[in-house]
């Protein structure tokens, strides 16, 4: 049968890069660690340092999960080599759409890891930081920053990563003004790392009375949750420390003290902010942190000399700066200006479905690519 010949060439395809995947996961090396973790955990006394055993339960996990993934691949494609000679045996047309679906579930699965080879940054493991900052435009671009977090927050929960506010501020009429928050989950910050840049959205304004098309931005800010002390020096001089009440939704303590943190780091102009914690010293221990973060970044990206998207906001959130454009009128479509992926699905994008340009960008910069 034809289709069964189409399938084994398909399939026959993927030998060599399954071996690549293999090469480029490491697996190994990594069969080796999960031996000496196992042999660590059976050791007395392992479970008295929780903070410890937490983090090697979790490089387990995760040294675990890419190889059973790989496995599973494995298992997949040979499942499929038997299924294709059944075929050839029995000359049966009816195996045809079952064989079809368990290629496409394997390509779909071979895609997905071949990705995750792709993030091989120092903290593309660690949680992600995102800050989201309405540009000129008053309240449209505010109602444009609530969009945007509703789309992170709506990925974020298809991967099954949890989030949580750090720093809230309204619009004054509607939408948001900026808003910090975290996304937990193994390579969040590999992902996200994707969508730092301004975001460009063109439609016909619900509040404009006129009916008119209107051009609004926001700007994304993404930072890898380093967890270690990171060893970088800063001089309490060089810090401005303010307190304020917090806003939007968070309980009953928000609004009642001044327990929110904004700290700015002069020579730079960084400026973190956090309001999540229920006291002003947990705020500012996490403000710490994220200042921390940010100067260590900055401090190793100086020597590659990309500056640009680390020190806090952009230049300017505004035309020509845009990495990606979001269009609802006169057409529907959505546009990375980097890779030059695009959908004319509008709406599956602002419900979270940003996986194709996640995955663009991971490979465009796998290709040696800059940002322009």
């Amino acid at each position: 049968m034809v289709e069964l010949d189409q399938f084994k060439y398909t399939l026959n395809g993927y030998t060599e890069p399954l071996k690549e995947v293999r090469d480029s996961l490491d697996l190994e090396n990594k069969e080796k660690r999960v031996e000496e973790l196992e042999r660590e955990m059976e050791a007395p006394g392992f479970w008295d340092n929780a903070e410890r055993s937490q983090k090697m339960m979790k490089e387990l996990s995760a040294l675990k999960g890419d190889m059973e993934i790989y496995h599973k691949l494995q298992n997949q494609k040979e499942e499929i080599e038997l299924m294709i000679e059944m075929g050839y045996e029995e000359n049966d047309p009816s195996i045809v759409p079952d064989i079809q679906e368990m290629l496409d579930e394997f390509i779909q699965d071979f895609e997905h890891i071949r990705i995750k080879t792709l993030l091989s940054g120092e903290y593309d493991k660690d949680n992600a930081i995102v800050t989201l900052h309405a540009g000129a435009g008053g309240t449209e671009s505010c109602d444009w920053a609530s969009m945007l977090y509703r789309m992170y927050l709506r990925w974020a929960d298809r991967q099954g990563f949890s989030t949580e506010v750090l720093d809230y501020l309204d619009g004054d009429e509607a939408g948001i003004k900026s808003v910090t928050f975290q996304v937990n989950g193994e390579n969040a910050y590999g992902y996200l790392k994707s969508e730092k840049g301004v975001h460009r959205l063109v439609r016909i304004s619900p509040f404009n009375a006129a009916g008119k098309r209107q051009t609004s931005f926001v700007s994304c800010d993404v930072m890898p949750d380093i967890e270690e002390d990171v060893d970088v020096e800063i001089n309490p001089d060089d810090l401005r420390i303010d307190t304020y009440r917090s806003s939007g939704a968070g309980g009953q303590h928000i609004n009642k003290t001044s327990s929110a943190i904004r700290i700015t780091h002069l020579p730079t102009g960084i400026v973190v902010q956090c309001q999540n914690e229920r006291s002003q010293f947990q705020n500012k221990d996490k403000a710490m942190q994220m200042l921390k973060a940010k100067l260590y970044l900055l401090k190793q990206q100086e020597n590659e000399k990309k500056l640009s998207g680390i020190q806090g906001e952009l230049t300017e959130i505004g035309w020509g700066n845009q990495i990606r454009s979001y269009v609802m009128q006169p057409y529907t479509m959505v546009k990375d200006h980097r890779t030059n992926e695009e959908t004319g699905n509008v709406d599956a994008v602002m419900n979270g479905n940003i996986d194709n340009f996640i995955n663009a960008y991971l490979k465009w910069v796998a290709l040696g690519k800059t940002e322009k």
